[in-house]
């Protein structure tokens, strides 16, 4: 088994981590699903970035994190190394600032409010710092224009596509939203605009020596 695996004792009451952490697993798209018989979260698409899989708990103060991608042949890859650093990267990335957003410390109620993770009924909660991955979401944009750019080239497209669907994918619920949805949509042209570009060279180029052999 690979894994990215991190335990930190965080002390923190539960409402609290329970709250950031729906909010991240909302926040990148990942849904309840199964990893060989295992209860895992899933986010991404077999297509572009992948499957990345999570799964954590909470006990007693210590906050424990397996975090993998779906390697080739379904099998599991950790986030260290080359391969597939394309994913890895930015995934761990992710996982990184969810542990430092746990880790914050959390501003003292004043008269009237409440902090998370205390019972007050309907009184104000105190704001709290959650995962916003708006880098990643610039980021996409940034990278669904390249492989508009490099449309001429299918490597060089193919690879800025999926970089930026990945980038937009985690800058979905950020607050930056749309520059993730204008991003997806530019991987979309891009890919497009390669398809039928070499469509056209290869046509063209079919019908030029066909048309010399005549």
């Amino acid at each position: 088994m690979a894994r990215y695996i991190q335990d930190v004792y965080l002390n923190q009451p539960d409402d609290f981590v329970h709250f950031i952490m729906n909010d991240f697993l909302q926040k990148n798209g990942f849904t309840m699903s199964d990893w060989k018989g295992e209860a895992a979260y899933r986010a991404g698409d077999p297509m572009f970035e992948g499957y990345k899989y999570l799964k954590w708990s909470y006990n007693n103060g210590m906050f424990h994190l397996e975090a993998w991608l779906r390697g080739t042949f379904g099998g599991e890859w950790d986030l260290e190394g080359f391969v597939a650093c394309a994913q890895k990267g930015p995934y761990k990335s992710n996982l990184q600032q969810l542990i430092a957003t746990l880790q914050q410390p959390i501003p003292q109620a004043a008269p009237g409010q409440t902090a998370p993770g205390q019972n007050a009924g309907a009184a104000t909660r105190v704001p709290v710092q959650t995962v916003d991955n708006h880098k990643a979401a610039t980021l996409g944009l940034v990278f669904g224009i390249l492989s508009i750019v490099c449309f001429w080239s299918a490597v060089f497209c193919i690879i800025f596509a999926v970089l930026g669907f990945s980038q937009c994918r985690m800058g979905n619920g950020s607050s930056k939203a749309g520059q993730a949805k204008a991003g997806k949509i530019c991987c979309v042209v891009g890919l497009s605009i390669m398809g039928v570009y070499y469509v056209l060279y290869f046509g063209l180029t079919i019908l030029s020596a066909m048309l010399s052999l005549s």
